[in-house]
């Protein structure tokens, strides 16, 4: 019954043998439920791990006080009487009881468990519900992951959980190669063999387990268990800088090959001149002299009358000296 909600119950009475009979009228009683509204516990949850035992969570109604204390109880068909679940925790206001939870390993029909989560304040509603273990299983995390190579196959093996039974579970590998190569392998059994690997390169393992539908109708996976490598992987490094460093030699060997070559082509067969080029050259020169020497012309001029007046003064001095001797003498 659902203890967090009010509850209505009808009786009346008929005569068994004689159908000409009328019922009596309908007798009516309500049963209202305790606490006040939206204080019952919410979002109630709970996983059966590994077969051994269940956690449940929930957290605080709505209308709760914050230093509300609630009991989680639990029954299911076999058990004399309600146990009450000890181990509880609360974690940033998320409420958590765990219980152990065993059937024998042969058991193929399990019970509905009852869970009921009341508080000793009578403000504290209750809240009743009924859960299918079938449905909670979660498996252990498979341990014991080793890896192995011969040639170019790669054998992966992990142990067997002890509490289920056989052959109801099984089981994904995850592979890694690289960043992007990523690889989904299904196993029916606690091994896989991958043919086919690259020997020069790295792989990285990790497998989770579930429960077979045939044994359990749960949708839990196992956590993944812990990553197991095999092989070296390149060094990304190495090829980012051979990948720079190749056309970069290959682009300056080109050059340098290149100017090698045109100087040898000029050693081996130098450039024949343009008979254009000396024309112009020639002709260059002697308009460039003529126009020097026509510059020069003027001036040169002026020094030899320079000079030639010198002399010829001189030659008028020295005949005026030799005429005025000669009338002296006569």
């Amino acid at each position: 019954m659902h203890l967090n909600e009010e509850m209505r119950f009808r009786v009346r009475s008929e005569c068994k043998n004689d159908s000409t009979s009328e019922p009596s009228p309908w007798v009516e009683i309500s049963l209202l439920p305790k606490g006040i509204l939206g204080s019952a516990a919410v979002d109630l949850s709970c996983v059966w791990h590994n077969l051994e035992y269940m956690a449940c969570t929930w957290r605080p109604g709505e209308n709760a006080s914050s230093d509300t204390n609630y009991t989680l109880s639990y029954w299911f068909d076999g058990l004399e009487k309600p146990k009450k679940c000890i181990n509880s925790s609360v974690d940033q206001g998320i409420f958590e009881c765990i219980f152990n939870l065993t059937f024998p390993n042969d058991t193929r029909t399990y019970p509905d468990i009852s869970i009921l989560i009341s508080s000793d304040s009578e403000e504290i509603r209750p809240v009743c519900a009924s859960k299918n273990p079938t449905t909670l299983v979660k498996p252990a995390t498979p341990r014991k992951l080793t890896v192995s190579k011969t040639d170019d196959t790669i054998d992966v093996k992990w142990s067997e959980s002890e509490t289920f039974p056989k052959n109801c579970l099984h089981y994904e590998v995850k592979r890694y190669n690289g960043d992007l190569d990523i690889q989904i392998i299904e196993s029916e059994t606690n091994s896989v063999s991958i043919p086919g690997v690259d020997p020069n390169s790295k792989y990285t393992f990790k497998v989770r387990a579930k429960p077979k539908w045939v044994c359990y109708n749960s949708n839990f996976y196992s956590d993944w268990s812990e990553e197991t490598s095999i092989g070296q992987k390149r060094d990304s490094t190495t090829y980012f800088v051979l990948i720079i460093t190749i056309p970069l030699i290959i682009a300056v060997s080109t050059v340098i090959l290149l100017v090698y070559l045109k100087r040898l082509k000029i050693l081996i067969l130098p450039p024949i001149p343009d008979p254009r080029e000396i024309l112009k050259r020639m002709f260059g020169e002697q308009n460039e002299d003529s126009q020097s020497s026509a510059k020069d012309d003027p001036m040169n001029a002026f020094d030899r009358l320079i000079i030639e007046e010198e002399i010829h003064s001189l030659i008028l001095t020295e005949t005026s000296e030799s005429t005025y001797s000669e009338k002296e003498n006569r």
